[in-house]
């Protein structure tokens, strides 16, 4: 009897150590829970602190003071009739008689200042052009650009392809900028006069031929005394006429 109450007894000794323990097991992740929930919203605050106090403060953005490109070429002050079309704006009417006078409605750009008549500055004023496209213009209101590489002297004559602007002070319709076919029109520095002299003066050593680059020609004639006279008659007349011109093609001076 006394040995079935000693183990009664370890036995509940032995549950009640197994349930205090659990219990410390318990209290122990319960007081780590509560630690970590009160720290978060510490590190959340010092985060905000931290990264409040980093950031560099506020400032308005600072206006532009970029000049436009266009105001290197508007005159200040100057009559507004007289503007540049690149500084102003203009209400395009494309109903206008072809080849008329036609009156726009017209509005300076920013920056640009420019007076009436009175000397009253203004910004809406109106302007008087001929109704036609840019590309309609005469070739003396419009540059383009040279080709080097097509030949002058041929037949039929040759062409290319150049890009012509409006010039400033020129007002049309459409853009300023086209393309248009003209004629082959560069030189290369050859003189009409001078090789004429040379045909006639030295037509039969084949000067004539030597200056204007046609080397092949040139030692024919040298070497033929000019075809005994003949060939050089015959240059007298062709470069008289402008027919046979420079070797690379240009026009003479």
């Amino acid at each position: 009897m006394a040995a079935r109450w000693w183990r009664r007894a370890l036995r509940g000794l032995c549950g009640a150590a197994l349930f205090l323990s659990q219990l410390s097991v318990l209290s122990g992740r319960a007081g780590s829970l509560m630690t970590t929930k009160l720290s978060q919203p510490q590190s959340t605050l010092a985060k905000s602190l931290t990264s409040t106090s980093t950031n560099a403060p506020y400032f308005k953005a600072v206006e532009s003071t970029e000049i436009p490109p266009y105001l290197t070429n508007c005159p200040s002050n100057g009559l507004c009739s007289r503007l540049p079309p690149d500084c102003m704006t203009c209400n395009t009417n494309y109903s206008c008689i072809y080849g008329k006078t036609a009156t726009f409605d017209c509005r300076v750009k920013p920056h640009v200042h420019c007076v009436d008549e009175n000397n009253h500055e203004q910004e809406n004023f109106t302007i008087n052009m001929t109704c036609q496209f840019c590309w309609q213009l005469a070739t003396s209101d419009y540059v383009c650009t040279n080709s080097t590489n097509c030949m002058t002297v041929s037949c039929p004559r040759q062409r290319y392809n150049a890009t012509c602007t409006v010039r400033d002070h020129i007002h049309c319709l459409g853009n300023r900028v086209f393309p248009k076919m003209l004629y082959c029109n560069w030189t290369g520095g050859y003189k009409w006069s001078t090789a004429l002299a040379l045909s006639i003066t030295l037509g039969g050593f084949g000067a004539d031929r030597f200056y204007l680059g046609q080397w092949r020609e040139g030692l024919g004639k040298l070497f033929s005394f000019g075809g005994l006279g003949i060939w050089t008659l015959i240059d007298v007349l062709l470069i008289g006429v402008g027919y046979v011109g420079p070797a690379d093609g240009s026009l003479y001076i």
